[in-house]
């Protein structure tokens, strides 16, 4: 199994980012994929998941900026990031449980910064 997190970077407050994470290794399409965020010196949060089903969920603070969706022929699943806050900044990794181990990406920084 893998997880390759991709689209991180520096952006202004206000600004948005796409981030990607390609998956390979399992069915892709009838597991729930997860995107995390961990900022420095702070705990790693739960911010977006997405069922096979194609059900969300969403962290409050990002709720109605953040969108997350996946794509599975192309088995990668996005996390759209809109108006993008300082609070933001974090490396974000996306993971997913397979045959009862959780697999984790490699993280992506989003910086959001003027």
């Amino acid at each position: 199994v893998q997880l390759q997190a991709s689209g991180g970077g520096l952006v202004q407050p206000g600004g948005s980012l796409r981030l990607s994470c390609k998956a390979s290794g399992f069915n892709f399409s009838t597991n729930t994929v997860n995107w995390y965020r961990q900022a420095p010196g702070k705990q790693r949060e739960l911010v977006a998941t997405i069922r096979s089903s194609g059900s969300t969920d969403y962290l409050d603070s990002v709720k109605g900026r953040f969108t997350i969706s996946r794509d599975n022929v192309r088995r990668t699943v996005y996390l759209q990031m809109n108006s993008l806050k300082p609070e933001d900044t974090a490396v974000y990794h996306c993971n997913t449980d397979f045959r009862a181990r959780t697999y984790w990406g490699q993280g992506t920084l989003v910086t959001v910064s003027s």
